[in-house]
């Protein structure tokens, strides 16, 4: 009798786990603009949210003598299930994708389209293959989401103070997709 209600406790505890992992959730991609959907032939097979810090450095304007601006130095956030723990991180350069299990996904940015007043942009990246076996194989796209906050500092940038950094929060959605 102990065993079985060991089992049966073990069961719906892992029962549990399946029901609140980020694997379970289905995204709904109609509603995004098309320039950040992914194509068809894929399917979802995690989604995160991610929180944490945009690092901006003030540089020189590229092609534009004597004029400065913030420029994206890197991410540094906790991916997170939608219950809140932590299930991986984002980092970089390059942008670095790593589940708890230590695999790894690069990418290149194929699009962006506009995440609303104050926050960064919605994005689509092709993935690089992952760097081991884990959460992350096959990985081929990875859409960042429901964007707030992230935008550069509203701060003067000039050669005054070239080479400063500024940290800004933001929190989005990150959705992994592979081949169907």
């Amino acid at each position: 009798m102990i065993i079985r209600t060991a089992l049966a406790v073990a069961a719906a505890s892992l029962l549990g786990a399946c029901a609140s992992s980020p694997m379970m959730k289905s995204f709904d991609q109609s509603a995004l603009p098309p320039a950040v959907q992914v194509p068809a032939g894929h399917k979802v097979f995690w989604e995160t949210v991610g929180v944490g810090d945009i690092t901006y450095e003030c540089r020189a304007k590229a092609n534009a003598a004597g004029q400065f601006e913030w420029v994206f130095a890197g991410p540094d956030a906790k991916l997170n299930a939608h219950g809140g723990t932590q299930v991986g991180k984002y980092y970089g350069p390059p942008a670095t994708w790593e589940g708890m299990d230590g695999v790894k996904v690069t990418g290149k940015q194929l699009a962006v389209a506009p995440g609303g007043t104050g926050n960064i942009p919605m994005q689509l990246v092709q993935a690089n293959p992952a760097s081991g076996n884990g959460t992350l194989t096959g990985t081929t796209y990875i859409q960042r989401v429901n964007t707030q906050g992230g935008v550069a500092p509203a701060d003067a940038c000039g050669a005054g103070n070239m080479g400063a950094k500024q940290i800004v929060k933001y929190q989005a959605g990150y959705i992994f997709w592979r081949a169907a």
